[in-house]
């Protein structure tokens, strides 16, 4: 095997297998993998693959819960240059057939979680399907040479309506993505990933980990007794949580758990508050916690370091090294490293929307303070724009997530003929609270927002609909629900 090129994954795995062969790469409960039998088992996959015609530049896709049997799926595709393009776990055949079709695989294969909607799902969308993972001979396959620009994964991206857009990212992408975490994350006994295997984060943070040679500790389901009992059990030194999960960590405890080994209590993806820095801080006092800003398509982007939690509340940091960040026009966050991804399969106009000129358009709105410190202020995509004045919607939501009562909040706009769009709170309320009107609300505002940011109408549900692995807010979903409610009380 040649490599145009040094930056490869299939290299970086096969390096871990030659100098700390012994060493454990992956766990999950009671299941363990050295880097040595990734090696073995990669290589055996590699020329089952090859076997079925699978070679350089064919997607396949990879549809199950979390298991080890997908970490020699993803080196073997590495070996022969194929590409790795995992399924969302917990969506439909119906949701995932628009997809798979998108993606023109060569294979799909398949976890036993998912063999029977596997089937269903191969017959419908007419893709070859093998319900177990093909092996051959153990020796190192023979491939052309395998170039560090070639894709290496496709990661769909979460999508409230339509079919999710496709993120390719080359070998060297994501050797450099992940060389920043192998060198920025303390040695020890690895991190324990949260993220689910259809997510870049899960791979990402693995990647980081095999790159520092270190183990990667997965989980079936991302629960805080799951969580702490194998951070304990591993003596992990990493643990990153998204802030909803971290919620429930604490709110569990902490105290029962031996957490001694932890140095790292890592958060970011969506918006931290400061009081659940400070409870993280409280039950992890002898942690550092990192808040870290990036995306699939950008990769590693911006990081708040420990020092400066609290002396920069609302930030998300400076840019991390290699990466430029600056301000559009129209205050959108936009970056330029070498981690942005190559573009979307088979989209050049989404491509050509999102990367302009070599910088890529987050569709976030943000804020730099004095000191240079970003501050995400918004969704380029989700301000609303009422009677002729703009409402960043995470600065209502931080007002009224203040009120007692309230657990959850969502501010969207819903569009109306008078005003354009009208700012609409949707609550959800704290055990054993009622619900707070409209009128409770706005008099809560007072003083703290401008007339024009408080809500104009208010709706309770059960729960907000978030994206399955990072449990993102999904705004557009809600705002299609509350146009098809017509019993929303009127302005």
């Amino acid at each position: 095997m040649r490599y145009c090129g040094v930056l490869h994954i299939a290299e970086m795995l096969a390096n871990a297998a030659r100098v700390a062969p012994d060493s454990v790469a992956a766990t999950l409960d009671d299941d363990a993998l050295t880097f040595a039998e990734i090696d073995d088992r990669a290589n055996r996959v590699a020329n089952g693959l090859r076997g079925l015609w699978v070679g350089r530049g064919d997607r396949v896709l990879w549809w199950g819960d979390t298991t080890l049997d997908a970490v020699p799926v993803f080196a073997a595709l590495s070996k022969i240059g194929a590409v790795f393009a995992p399924l969302n776990a917990r969506a439909s055949v119906d949701e995932v057939a628009p997809v798979a079709e998108y993606a023109r695989p060569r294979l799909l294969l398949c976890a036993p979680s998912h063999l029977e909607a596997a089937g269903e799902l191969a017959t419908r969308v007419g893709v070859p399907f093998s319900s177990e993972v093909p092996t051959a001979d153990a020796s190192a396959p023979d491939v052309p040479e395998l170039d560090e620009r070639d894709p290496h994964v496709i990661f769909f991206t979460s999508g409230s309506t339509g079919r999710p857009k496709g993120v390719v990212l080359s070998h060297r992408t994501n050797w450099l993505r992940t060389y920043v975490g192998a060198t920025t994350t303390p040695g020890g006994a690895g991190t324990v990933c949260m993220f689910p295997l259809f997510h870049m984060a899960g791979w990402t943070i693995a990647m980081g980990a095999w790159q520092g040679r270190r183990a990667v500790h997965f989980v079936r389901v991302p629960d805080a007794e799951t969580l702490l009992r194998t951070t304990e059990r591993h003596r992990a030194s990493r643990l990153y949580c998204i802030p909803a999960v971290w919620s429930r960590v604490l709110e569990h405890g902490v105290d029962a758990f031996d957490l001694s080994a932890l140095e790292e209590a890592d958060t970011g993806t969506s918006a931290t508050p400061p009081e659940l820095l400070r409870a993280i801080k409280e039950a992890l006092p002898h942690t550092r916690t990192r808040i870290f800003y990036g995306s699939t398509e950008a990769g590693p982007g911006v990081q708040l370091g420990d020092a400066d939690l609290f002396r920069k509340p609302g930030s998300v940091g400076v840019a991390q090294p290699g990466v430029d960040v600056r301000l559009d026009g129209s205050g959108e966050v936009v970056m330029r490293s070498a981690f942005l991804m190559d573009g979307y399969f088979d989209d050049d106009a989404a491509t050509a929307e999102a990367l302009r000129d070599g910088w890529y358009h987050t569709g976030d709105l943000g804020a730099f303070d004095d000191e240079g410190y970003l501050a995400i202020v918004g969704r380029a995509r989700d301000v609303i724009r009422t009677g002729g004045e703009t409402v960043a919607p995470p600065e209502v939501e931080q007002v009224l997530g203040a009120h007692p009562a309230i657990a959850e909040v969502a501010v969207v706009g819903v569009p109306d003929v008078q005003w354009g769009e009208v700012v609409t709170a949707v609550i959800v309320v704290r055990d054993g609270e009622r619900a707070p009107d409209l009128d409770t609300l706005r008099e809560f505002c007072i003083g703290r927002l401008a007339p024009f940011k408080q809500p104009r109408r208010v709706a309770v549900v059960e729960s907000l609909p978030r994206t399955a692995a990072t449990a993102q807010v999904q705004r557009t979903l809600i705002v299609e629900r509350l146009q098809s409610q017509p019993q929303l009380p009127p302005l």
